[in-house]
């Protein structure tokens, strides 16, 4: 079982996803950055335990790994430490948009799941938070309602050891498949923001999918 699961990167998203972590989370918790003073004065000021500030190449350590990186720079970042994440888990929460978010880097019959999944053939790359924005991973709960969160992986051993290390965090994880299942998941997120535009909720939103009483395994 994983003991420790590291985030790398201290933008928006690695920064919601720490603090639920450090909230909710009993795993031992890496944060790695570029800058780690600037890590540091925000697990200060965020006033989080459990965690430990390190460089991205220190937090290359633990078993459970989530890049939160554009996807424009997460395909160079597996080429470059390729060796290092053999037999780690790393979860993908990218989304391949374009630069005007006006469509997609990747072709239909592709994601950036599993073209990062391809990069890494030595680890099990699982999909997850693709769909659920960042403030959505500051605070979860709307009108008493928890997002629902759509888990994909290959891998149904790493699925369930990331389901094991997040289930008592605010949001209900789905399992949704195989990694090929990103190439709806990622585009419908592209849905997803221009709905939250149009509604005045962006950066807002997620999912909530009715009829699901209990996660279900995945088929």
């Amino acid at each position: 079982m994983t003991k420790t699961i590291s985030v790398l990167g201290t933008g928006n998203m690695g920064k919601a996803l720490v603090k639920q972590l450090s909230t909710h989370g009993q795993s031992r918790i890496l944060w790695g950055s570029r800058n780690p003073e600037e890590a540091e004065q925000l697990v200060r000021e965020l006033q989080l335990s459990n965690v430990t500030v390190c460089t991205n190449k220190e937090a290359l350590q633990a078993d459970l790994i989530i890049p939160a990186f554009h996807a424009s720079i997460l395909k160079d970042w597996a080429v470059a430490h390729k060796d290092q994440l053999q037999g780690k888990i790393v979860v993908d929460i990218s989304n391949p948009f374009n630069s005007d978010f006006s469509g997609f880097t990747t072709s239909w019959g592709e994601s950036s799941a599993e073209q990062l999944q391809s990069l890494l053939p030595a680890s099990a790359v699982i999909g997850a938070f693709k769909n659920t924005f960042f403030k959505v991973v500051e605070e979860p709960l709307c009108q008493g309602q928890q997002s629902d969160v759509l888990v994909t992986g290959n891998d149904e051993n790493a699925v369930q050891t990331f389901m094991e290390h997040v289930k008592a965090l605010p949001f209900r994880f789905l399992q949704a498949g195989k990694l090929e299942n990103n190439r709806t998941i990622e585009r419908f997120t592209l849905l997803e923001l221009e709905l939250a535009i149009r509604y005045n909720t962006y950066p807002y939103i997620s999912l909530q999918i009715f009829g699901i009483q209990q996660p279900v395994a995945a088929g």
